[in-house]
């Protein structure tokens, strides 16, 4: 089967969803956060992002996002920082 028959599905949040071909998690979090990010995984508008990701339950760091390429069946889990008590 060629990419273009058959897209990623991986598992975010606990339900499927089909990427748009090779992504990266960066791909991924600017999609999900509708923010435009860094190389590094710093927005670009200067903000702060406060997110964490974990692929198949182990922590992927933020300067790593735009190296690690998501591929079908990965369990992906985006966590956002939430302020308060």
């Amino acid at each position: 089967m060629t990419d273009h028959e058959h897209s990623p599905t991986i598992v975010l949040n606990g339900e499927h969803h089909e990427l748009s071909g090779a992504a990266s998690a960066l791909d991924l979090i600017a999609e999900v956060t509708g923010r435009e990010l860094n190389p590094d995984g710093t927005p670009t508008d200067g903000g702060r992002l406060g997110i964490a990701l974990a692929v198949d339950g182990e922590v992927i760091r933020r300067g790593a996002w735009s190296d690690f390429t998501l591929a079908d069946g990965h369990t992906v889990d985006i966590v956002t920082a939430v302020q308060g008590g």
